[in-house]
């Protein structure tokens, strides 16, 4: 008896890298062509907040772990209002969801969202080709009648641009200022009302929903800026702490629209946090330079160092560019590294109160041995608001 929602077995979808590697499995999703930055996430659970992390934009995700689907979908863990990666790679045949929690069969969720998608991969070998030769440039197709016309695919995958000087999340930023509050976007039209209140101004590459919510925890009101807005104004509303959030993209795409901009900020004395690729901007604005990584750092279980307390964190990580060792500033203070190669996972402003990490305390999905990071924030924007 044939399973209600199972696909069909047959080899109807393709998979190709840009170094020529050829993979055939089965499609889900929506039938069609897509192409990306080819990745690997190490996460085992967690896949719907992954695939919703706006910073995975133009990026096929490889799960390296085999069961992925099995809990469906629901509308509560989605990490922003749609599937931002553009596609993704995994071992398992999909299968109907066992969860109570489920609302939506995963294949469906790709579909309504638009995403073509490959099973049937031998996932392993695919993630030891990326981790030897780097993130590729990759394709998808998928189609019922499983005809393939490979010439015309890999032309169309060679035209596909590389993500470094990749600008994306002018392409995400919210084009709106609103105010985050209980898992709801209200538009600001009058700005002015802000003046003088006790607000933390976040600035938008990309954000996910989990840190808004961990922000607004702070009993301050949260108002939410495109990145391309005039910070000179921001300042004159007189906010209580500035926050820089994670995105994708080449940071110093990014950062090279806004330096400017950012300049008029990092001159004063306001709490600054960023995360991913806010950090990798700060750092940049603080006179330190980013690379664009071999393969990156993908999943939910990254040990870092705090240099500080000498205590090892087990940390989510999502990112394909990270701050270089050479040449750094005297005012940059390292505080984490990655346990893995040693890259810069966190740092501080030796004289002002600037700090920001690689990694992802938020979680959303991963361990939360690092959440203390939105506390000691806190605490700045505590300092700094009785000050003013």
């Amino acid at each position: 008896m044939k399973k209600k929602n199972s696909i069909k077995l047959k080899r109807n979808a393709v998979l190709i890298l840009e170094n020529g590697g050829t993979f055939y499995g089965y499609g889900f999703g929506l039938q069609g062509t897509t192409v990306g930055e080819i990745c690997f996430n190490t996460s085992i659970t967690g896949y719907q907040e992954i695939l919703t992390d706006p910073s995975y934009m133009d990026q096929i995700i490889t799960f390296t772990f085999p069961h992925i689907g099995i809990v469906g979908t629901n509308k509560y863990d989605n990490e922003s209002e749609k599937i931002y990666s553009s596609g993704c790679v995994v071992n398992n045949s999909i299968t109907p969801a066992s969860n109570f929690r489920s609302e939506i069969f995963f294949d469906l969720w790709m579909k309504k969202n638009k995403k073509t998608c490959i099973s049937g991969i031998d996932t392993r070998s695919l993630t030891k080709i990326i981790r030897n030769e780097g993130a590729l440039k990759s394709l998808i197709h998928y189609s019922d009648d499983a005809k393939f016309n490979l010439k015309k695919l890999k032309l169309q995958l060679k035209k596909f641009p590389s993500m470094k000087s990749q600008d994306l999340a002018k392409k995400i930023s919210t084009k709106k200022i609103y105010k985050w509050s209980k898992n709801v976007k209200k538009t600001v039209n009058d700005i002015s009302q802000l003046r003088n209140k006790k607000f933390i101004a976040v600035i938008d590459f990309g954000i996910k929903k989990n840190i808004l919510n961990l922000l607004e925890k702070n009993n301050v009101d949260i108002l939410v800026f495109p990145l391309n807005y005039d910070f000179e104004i921001i300042l004159k509303l007189n906010p209580i702490g500035i926050f820089l959030s994670n995105g994708p993209g080449d940071p110093k795409a990014t950062y090279l629209k806004i330096r400017n901009s950012l300049s008029k900020i990092t001159n004063k004395k306001i709490p600054i946090f960023g995360i991913c690729l806010g950090h990798q901007i700060l750092a940049l604005a603080l006179g330190a330079q980013t690379e664009k990584m071999h393969h990156g750092h993908r999943g939910a279980n990254h040990p870092i160092k705090s240099i500080n307390t000498q205590r090892v964190e087990i940390t989510v990580q999502n990112h394909g560019f990270v701050v270089s060792n050479k040449n750094l500033p005297n005012k940059i203070v390292v505080t984490h590294r990655s346990l893995f190669d040693g890259t810069i996972a966190g740092i501080k402003c030796k004289n002002k109160p600037f700090f920001s990490v690689q990694f992802h305390p938020e979680a959303s999905p991963g361990p939360h041995d690092s959440k203390y990071l939105f506390d000691n924030f806190n605490e700045e924007v505590k300092k700094y608001a009785q000050k003013r």
